[in-house]
């Protein structure tokens, strides 16, 4: 069982900027595909980007395309999530996710096996 944690999503002004952070319990990332995905209240989890085990091929939403991006960590066991130019509408929980059985860069949410329990990012105008 692996046990993703993420960090560093917290309250922030309409075009501000954030990192997001994910680790994992115990092991390394450094072999899996992984992936970001947000909930906002009353809506379905959505998909944000995605990384591939070397890092070399990466996938974002239309929404948050030229705003967001996806990276790993020089040593391979974190994934980072910088949000910049954020938007009211960004405002969700945001989910880390390791797909355990593919290399790619994947956006089907049903494609990842193990998930974080979220953080918060909250934008204000």
């Amino acid at each position: 069982q692996m046990q993703l944690v993420e960090s560093g999503g917290g309250l922030v002004q309409a075009g501000g900027s954030l990192r997001l952070s994910c680790g994992v319990l115990g092991r390394t990332l450094r072999d899996y595909a992984m992936g970001w995905f947000r909930q906002a209240p009353g809506k379905e989890r959505e998909f944000v980007a995605a990384i591939s085990s070397s890092g070399s091929i990466t996938h974002y939403a239309d929404s948050v395309k030229g705003r967001f991006t996806i990276s790993r960590g020089n040593a391979k066991n974190t994934v980072y999530l910088q949000v910049n130019s954020l938007k009211l509408e960004d405002t969700a929980v945001y989910y880390c996710a390791l797909d355990f059985r593919t290399a790619g860069a994947v956006t089907e949410r049903g494609a990842y096996d193990y998930w974080g329990q979220g953080t918060q990012v909250t934008v204000s105008s």
